[in-house]
């Protein structure tokens, strides 16, 4: 058996991919045994070799002890028998399935690929992709037959939670799923030795990978219904923080909150489970709607802002806002598909002048995504309205004589999470979902 043989040190494990995901997987099995950690790009690779963490998730002590190989080099997975593929699955700019990566990855593995190996896929796909989309490369590449048995495939969505410092992999449950009952035992077991909240085996690759698919749709879909309540609330001129915090005191009422769903996982996979559903001639009205609602929840938070500077007797080409945060979520450095950038796009349609700053992004990183430049520092008394876009541990604790500070006459705080409702509001327009 393959993990008899890891287990023992006689077989290595190969993790391709080695980001948020790839990294802290690569990390935990060397641990435990022999592993090679593979990425395309060679500045990363390079500062992984200084123990770095690209991402900025992990410390420099997260690599110590560990029996890793950093590489980009092909040649050094040839005798590797056990490969995780942890690569991004993203969409394009049509909402469809990028799986360029993916495919991309199953390449490189195909190329080294011998009998008797083991390939398990974490990234996050709709039902069937695995068999009907990477194993042809997998073959094409190796010369190998599936169906003849010379190499077992396995799946087991990736549950990483960037920033999330108490539900880390090792604490979360994870699913797995193989071809047949033999891969199955086997990944099981490899997993076994570093998850301590132990595994879920999945009746088939299938079911492991709609399974991944629905834990972030279902999410989407019940922000959507709470970001469509705010709007509902807001013409009443009631909280819906408050209306939150009372129909929460029912045992059985979902926590869910508004706030705008970008990253790589909410506002991106549900997107995979449609495009599957409608191949199959389904239309998912629930979840494309959610999804429409999720989407223009920029635009929304941009037009009510516009409206309050209005209101306010504020010229609104003339205007200048502050946007504080940029990450698509708080204590992060991730920057991908954050949709503050759509508050920010759409405020500059009507004429505003905006400034960002954040304390996590990257400079660099936000200019080359998005065409935004970051500033270092807000000025005092320079700005019409503030928009607290992140709740960022960095703004939990500020007093509404810091916004006072910040702003002008008649000012203006846009507090998109809530995390300021309960201050005392007098000298300040106050807004939030």
């Amino acid at each position: 058996m393959v993990y008899d043989k890891i287990k023992a040190g006689d077989a290595k494990i190969a993790v391709i991919g080695l980001g948020y995901v790839g990294l802290p997987i690569a990390l935990e099995f060397a641990q435990k045994t022999h592993v090679v950690g593979f990425d395309i790009n060679d500045k990363r690779v390079e500062m992984m070799k200084n123990s770095v963490d690209p991402s900025g998730e992990l410390d420099s002590a997260d690599f110590d002890g560990c029996d890793i190989l950093f590489t980009s080099k092909l040649e050094d997975l040839g005798d590797v028998e056990f490969f995780i593929v942890a690569v991004p699955t993203p969409i394009n700019e049509q909402n469809l399935p990028n799986l360029a990566p993916l495919l991309s990855a199953s390449s490189t593995v195909g190329k080294v690929l011998k009998k008797g190996d083991y390939v398990v896929f974490e990234s996050t796909v709709y039902p069937g992709c695995t068999e009907d989309d990477c194993i042809p490369v997998l073959e094409k590449e190796s010369g190998l037959s599936f169906s003849n048995d010379d190499f077992k495939i396995g799946y087991s969505p990736e549950r990483i939670n960037p920033g999330d410092k108490e539900h880390t992999l090792t604490k979360i449950t994870k699913v797995v799923s193989g071809n047949d009952d033999e891969s199955l035992e086997n990944i099981a077991k490899v997993y076994e030795m570093i998850i301590e909240a132990g595994v879920h085996r999945a009746s088939s690759i299938k079911v492991a990978e709609a399974a991944k698919i629905i834990e972030n749709t279902q999410r989407d879909v019940n922000i959507a219904l709470m970001n469509e309540l705010s709007m509902i609330f807001n013409k009443l001129d009631i909280n819906t923080y408050e209306v939150l915090e009372a129909a929460g005191t029912k045992w059985n009422f979902l926590k869910f909150f508004p706030g705008l769903v970008g990253g790589h996982c909410i506002g991106v996979d549900p997107y995979y489970l449609t495009f599957k559903a409608k191949q199959l001639g389904h239309d998912p009205r629930v979840i494309l709607s959610g999804r429409a609602t999720n989407d223009g929840m920029g635009a929304y938070i941009a037009k009510s802002t516009v409206q309050l500077l209005a209101r306010e007797g504020k010229e609104i080409t003339s205007s200048k806002v502050l946007v504080m945060g940029i990450t698509f979520k708080e204590d992060v450095e991730d920057i991908r598909n954050s949709k503050v950038v759509d508050v920010i796009s759409e405020l500059k349609e009507f004429g505003v002048n905006v400034s960002v700053i954040d304390p996590f992004a990257n400079k660099e990183e936000v200019h080359e995504e998005y065409g935004v430049e970051l500033s270092e520092n807000a000025i005092s008394g320079a700005y019409d309205a503030v928009i607290v876009a992140v709740n960022h541990k960095d703004y939990q604790n500020l007093d509404f004589n810091f916004f006072k500070g910040l702003m002008n006459s008649n000012p203006i705080l846009i507090d998109v999470k809530g995390i300021y409702r309960s201050l005392p509001q007098d000298g300040i327009t106050y807004w939030s979902l």
